[in-house]
């Protein structure tokens, strides 16, 4: 029997920082670097507070999210080994579940519909891995831990973190 991995989507397969500075600066005209923003809390990202809700509720914000770079095919090559999971805490923004839905439909097609999760509080994920940038699903799942490297967590180092999908499917080769 495989053992199962839980894959966040935001920030982990969908590039969801790219989507929302590309956004942002399209919609309030002000470019904002990546890298300006290690070490800021998510709800610092953007100086209008409201913006990201306002973005995020607009036709198509989710459906059309650059996928991280190197997903497709680590997460393929993963499927080989482990029973794959994605996961997204998604009932926060009840307008993206179709959005999201179509977008790893596109992007992910050979994962089934039946390895979808889409929930409020990831601590009922029972898999045996989680790869997630979030602490807070990460301090309550059960299973190992893999923390996907993003700007909210740069100073956290309680779980295993992996900078990139090359380094996930290293250290997944060590678990097989």
């Amino acid at each position: 029997m495989k053992k199962s991995i839980a894959i966040d989507m935001d920030g982990v397969i969908a590039d969801e920082v790219v989507q929302l500075l590309t956004w942002y600066d399209q919609h309030y005209g002000v470019k904002i670097h990546p890298a300006e923003l290690n070490g800021r809390r998510e709800e610092d990202v953007v100086p209008e507070k409201d913006a990201y809700i306002k973005l995020s509720a607009m036709p198509g914000y989710f459906r059309t999210t650059p996928v991280m770079p190197g997903a497709v095919e680590a997460v393929k090559k993963l499927a080989d080994s482990f029973d794959i999971y994605i996961v997204s805490a998604a009932m926060q923004y009840p307008h993206s579940l179709s959005q999201k839905l179509e977008w790893l439909g596109e992007h992910f097609p050979f994962i089934s519909w039946r390895n979808i999760i889409f929930c409020g509080d990831k601590s009922i994920i029972g898999t045996d891995y989680m790869i997630d940038d979030h602490i807070k699903n990460l301090d309550y799942f059960k299973g190992k831990t893999i923390m996907f490297n993003a700007f909210h967590n740069v100073n956290h180092t309680h779980h295993q973190r992996v900078n990139n999908w090359e380094e996930v499917l290293e250290l997944m080769a060590k678990e097989v």
